[in-house]
């Protein structure tokens, strides 16, 4: 799962308390476990735990091998956000580097060259919107 700079700010204040990159995901993955997934559409999706709302749209991907992920990873010289969802794993690094902690296989690959912004795992990304109280229908 990816951030918006938005989404990002709001589990700040609402979750994390704190700005730390790996205190914000670490306080998203306990927040995904004890949700309730909700498809809305075929293109967003609403996880919420009753109280808390994470709005999320999904992103289109590619499925490739590491090999084929760290080719099109070469020549990224500037930090980017790197998420690998399986392993629970966020970094602000060069791609290559990141890659290396990966282990062997194929995985769901996405990456915003502009944002800066790289996921690798086995189920297509997501992207936060926002995260927000729950609406009535929500609650539950």
């Amino acid at each position: 799962m990816l951030l918006t700079r938005h989404a990002k700010e709001r589990l700040i204040k609402r979750l994390a308390k704190k700005k730390k990159l790996e205190l914000v995901y670490s306080r998203l993955w306990e927040f995904l476990d004890r949700s309730v997934k909700a498809n809305i559409n075929e293109k967003v999706v609403i996880f919420t735990d009753g109280r808390k709302s994470l709005v999320c749209t999904r992103l289109d991907c590619e499925r490739l091998s590491l090999e084929e992920i760290k080719g099109r990873v070469e020549g990224i010289k500037h930090p980017c956000e790197c998420v690998f969802f399986d392993g629970r794993l966020v970094r602000e690094t060069v791609p290559e580097k990141f890659l290396e902690l990966l282990p062997e296989g194929v995985y769901c690959f996405y990456i915003n060259r502009e944002k800066g912004s790289l996921y690798i795992g086995s189920e297509p990304p997501l992207l936060a919107i926002t995260f927000r109280p729950a609406k009535k229908n929500e609650r539950g």
